[in-house]
């Protein structure tokens, strides 16, 4: 309900994509009013690529622990729904239980690829139409989103990727995305011409020009996800850090560039975890 009510409120959403429960704690703390469970960043973390190669079992376990982590609402990535429709309803009701606040459903062929890929496939627009429907009729929720992803522009082009995010707004979609817009002016016309809330999908190295959230949101944008960002800094760190301790035997040259030991044992409330066990220990 609280995602439900941001964006009605005319709230631009900003969810950075995280991939775990310290990241998505991380997110919170900066002062977000939502995080993104990043399905690539999720699969990347376990060291694979965004080939629809994890499995739902293994996604909903990922997602459980970021919701668990965090009191702003997550915005999940479903992928394609992992099969069917009626696999996707099967999804739909392990997101449920995992708690997120919305999810988005992708029209790509399963197994799907990271939308900023090449070489992608799509599944017919009165397939996936049918997959929203399934997917709707399945919720036991009615304030989590259904956000429907369109991979168009990459295989049929600009005008098909307009053509089919109108038919899912009228199957039912609360929330309208065309991933990988390669222009400003695609971006300016997705917001211009698609009805209801959209989504955007913004982060360095991809496909789409970096734009603003200010400008987004002056466009008609609702929601900007910023998938791998964190990830990604969170890999240069780590390889500076490790080529500290190769060169060096230690990590003291990086102290200033490293959480504290206090810093971290706060993040993970390790204080209160102390108190609690003082309080029930026997």
């Amino acid at each position: 309900m609280k995602l439900r009510s941001m964006i009605d409120g005319g709230e631009l959403v900003v969810a950075p994509g995280c991939f775990d429960g310290l990241s998505a704690r991380l997110v919170e703390r900066a002062g977000f009013g939502a995080a993104y469970a990043s399905g690539g960043a999720i699969a990347r973390s376990r060291a694979i690529p965004d080939m629809g190669l994890v499995s739902l079992t293994e996604v909903t376990s990922r997602i459980s622990e970021i919701v668990d982590a965090v009191s702003i609402p997550v915005i999940a990535d479903m992928d394609t729904g992992f099969g069917n429709a009626l696999n996707a309803r099967h999804a739909v009701q392990a997101f449920e239980r995992a708690g997120v606040a919305a999810f988005h459903i992708e029209d790509q062929i399963f197994p799907k690829k990271c939308g900023h890929y090449e070489n992608k496939g799509l599944v017919s627009e009165l397939e996936f139409v049918q997959k929203i429907r399934a997917v709707k009729d399945a919720l036991q929720d009615s304030s989590t989103l259904v956000i429907a992803r369109t991979d168009a522009i990459a295989v049929e082009g600009f005008s098909a990727a307009i053509d089919r995010a109108s038919a899912y707004a009228e199957a039912g979609a609360d929330v309208l995305f065309v991933e990988a817009p390669t222009s400003m002016e695609q971006i300016e016309e997705i917001a211009a011409v698609l009805p209801g809330p959209k989504l955007m999908n913004m982060f360095h190295g991809g496909k789409t020009p970096l734009v603003s959230a200010s400008i987004l949101k002056e466009l008609g944008y609702q929601i900007v996800i910023v998938p791998s960002d964190l990830q990604r800094a969170a890999i240069h760190a780590m390889n500076v850090v490790l080529d500290a301790i190769k060169h060096d035997g230690d990590s003291g040259s990086m102290i200033d560039q490293m959480a504290s030991f206090k810093d971290r044992e706060e993040i993970v409330g390790t204080a209160e975890y102390m108190e609690q066990e003082s309080r029930y220990g026997a």
